[in-house]
């Protein structure tokens, strides 16, 4: 079995054919597939898939790039709808340096905040980092919270080792497709097995063989499989480690196996 540790399967983008997807998915061995929220307006689009479909699981958190339309009060729904549903995770949050018209103290607040919410609910959180890991890693030196998954990793060497000691998964996606993507690739290859999950990002981040189309959680298969040519071990190698290390860094999963 998979486990797509990041997967927008609530978005517009599945409306038309949402069962469709989730049961390709189920088809090809993706067995689990982790739905984080990005705001306050799509808890309850997150739960409703998260019950209506199954294998499927939820996160509640505010995405960086939707702090701009966040509010005091979200901070606490979140505490509520966590309280009230027990995610897997707080996510999807963090912080994002790269799209121009930002706010970074109003990022960061918000961050920060849901940082003190994982670590009051003893939660693991998903981490959106684009072009700001070391702010991201600096919070959660001081913050400490029981770890969690820094999607679509796209740092260091150095930079993963210390989310390793933080006790973070990278998780690795369709970036690691592209045959000229050689950092992440040898970042694939080369960091300890242990420390990788694997992820879909969709309908977003689509692999090498589907650029320019929608993403979809039923492409983890050859996703790991590239992580296994990368790696030069079986897929069900892969598929047994990577499975493993998503349970040990959120493991509420644990009670979907």
């Amino acid at each position: 079995m998979l486990i797509d540790t990041h997967c927008h399967l609530d978005a517009a983008e599945f409306d038309a054919d949402r069962e469709e997807v989730a049961q390709a998915a189920r088809q090809s061995n993706v067995s689990v597939i982790v739905v984080p929220a990005v705001e306050r307006a799509n808890f309850g689009a997150v739960s409703s898939v998260c019950r209506e479909y199954p294998g499927c699981v939820a996160a509640f958190g505010i995405h960086p790039m939707a702090v701009a339309r966040a509010r005091e009060e979200d901070i606490q729904a979140l505490r509520e709808t966590i309280a009230r549903e027990q995610p897997i995770a707080v996510g999807e949050i963090g912080l994002d340096r790269f799209f121009p018209q930002r706010d970074d103290a109003q990022q960061l607040y918000y961050f920060v905040e849901q940082l003190k919410i994982a670590q009051a609910a003893d939660l693991p959180v998903l981490l959106h980092v684009r072009r700001a890991i070391d702010q991201v890693l600096q919070q959660l030196r001081r913050i400490g919270v029981r770890g969690g998954i820094a999607h679509a990793f796209n740092g260091s060497r150095q930079q993963a080792e210390e989310f390793i000691r933080l006790g973070f998964k990278l998780g690795f996606g369709g970036a690691m497709t592209f045959p000229r993507a050689h950092r992440i690739r040898k970042l694939a290859a080369t960091l300890p097995l242990e420390s990788i999950v694997l992820e879909t990002d969709a309908p977003d981040i689509p692999p090498e063989w589907k650029v320019g189309a929608r993403n979809t959680p039923d492409q983890l298969p050859r996703i790991a499989q590239t992580l296994a040519l990368l790696r030069g071990v079986a897929l069900e190698v892969i598929a047994e480690t990577t499975t493993a290390n998503a349970i040990t860094v959120l493991p509420r999963l644990a009670r979907l196996i």
